[in-house]
């Protein structure tokens, strides 16, 4: 997709979205350039949402304003390393994602923000106390299913139970590389899979892949203030080399 094309389809995914998602969003900014990870490799920022809070005695839209941007350069360099890239799906995934920031920022929740939150979460899962298991997606999203939170990198994937019993192994891939590890005993509904060797030189990495549900069961268990069964365990990995 070119510049003008992604430009033009940006915008309509923006405006299509409701105005009460936007309220307090200035607008939409689409920048020519890619915007490489600063300590990965490979890795591409496709967007961003830049917020500035106004001093006032009450808070609200007209006191805290972001505006959006998107970086063709990066989504066009992730294009090329992935030839299934989807550039509709992932225009809306990315949008939406930082507007999900702006709305934290209006709802100022313990005064955190989306990375401070999630850090804050990976330290109480790491003492073994209750912890939100989809911390790390209020991270910065650096690829369709990617996110990262400081040095830390999770790689997201959904697998239904079926798939997932007839795989030999959970496969992902990275700064334009392949992985694959063996078969997780245990699916459950999040599973965390950190990779403890295998990558030349990498970042904190881990797999979390989750477990697909339809709407009806996610609704039903949330009404019952059912728990989440959620597992973690360590892997190595080796790169496929086509």
């Amino acid at each position: 997709m070119d510049f003008d094309a992604f430009e033009q389809e940006s915008r309509r995914v923006f405006e299509k979205i409701p105005e009460r998602f936007r309220d307090g969003v200035d607008g939409l900014t689409v920048h020519r350039r890619a915007l490489p990870h600063p300590r990965f490799d490979g890795v591409f920022t496709l967007g961003e949402c830049v917020t500035e809070s106004y001093p006032s005695s009450w808070e609200g839209p007209e006191t805290v304003r972001s505006l959006v941007l998107l970086y063709w350069g990066s989504f066009h360099a992730l294009a090329r390393l992935d030839p299934g890239f989807d550039w509709g799906e992932q225009i809306w995934e990315t949008l939406t994602h930082e507007l999900r920031h702006h709305l934290e920022s209006l709802a100022d929740l313990d005064d955190l923000t989306g990375v401070d939150y999630a850090m804050e979460q990976t330290f109480l899962r790491r003492d073994g106390l209750d912890f939100d298991p989809g911390y790390y997606r209020h991270g910065n999203r650096i690829a369709p299913d990617a996110y990262a939170v400081e040095d830390e990198v999770y790689i997201e994937q959904l697998w239904s139970p079926a798939d997932f019993e007839r795989a030999e192994g959970i496969s992902f891939s990275w700064a334009g590389r392949t992985y694959e590890t063996g078969h997780p005993a245990e699916l459950g509904d999040v599973h965390f899979i950190r990779i403890v060797d295998g990558i030349a030189a990498p970042p904190y990495i881990e797999v979390v892949i989750l477990r697909r549900s339809s709407w009806r069961e996610r609704l039903r268990r949330a009404l019952a203030s059912e728990g989440l069964e959620i597992h973690e365990s360590d892997a190595v990995v080796r790169e496929v080399v086509a």
